[in-house]
């Protein structure tokens, strides 16, 4: 076991941190995934998610927008997160035109309810005072 760290201890780098994070379902399901994002794509239409979500860009640039507020650019080595529930995930998009964007992202999802469920445009209009 002395030969454990041999090399050296892990180095450990905090991304992001999520203070007073929003609770999860007591059977929520994990689920992590790996969305590759073509050039130019604007990725999942306005959607929302059961739970919440934690993701982290591998690769390239998303645009990343909720409800409430601004659309941001997340460049990769940075983390995101979104509450999920009630609140409308805008843009999830490439922001590169000439290259591919990927992010993994890890959602505790209600069970039995869609990972990802469309917003449709009525409701949309009925919430755009709500939008950065």
């Amino acid at each position: 076991m002395e030969d454990f760290y041999a090399a050296g201890p892990p180095r450990l780098d905090v991304i992001a941190t999520v203070p007073n994070a929003p609770q999860i379902h007591e059977q929520a399901e994990a689920m992590t995934i790996l969305v590759t994002l073509p050039p130019n794509s604007p990725g999942a239409p306005p959607h929302r998610h059961s739970g919440p979500a934690y993701g982290y860009v591998v690769r390239g640039e998303i645009v990343f927008e909720l409800e409430g507020e601004p659309a941001r650019v997340v460049k990769a080595g940075e983390a995101f997160w979104e509450p999920g529930g009630d609140v409308i995930h805008y843009q999830d998009g490439n922001h590169l035109t000439d290259a591919e964007s990927a992010f993994v992202v890890t959602m505790f999802c209600v069970p039995g309810q869609p990972m990802l469920v469309p917003v449709s445009a009525e409701e949309l209009e009925e919430r755009k005072d709500r939008r950065a």
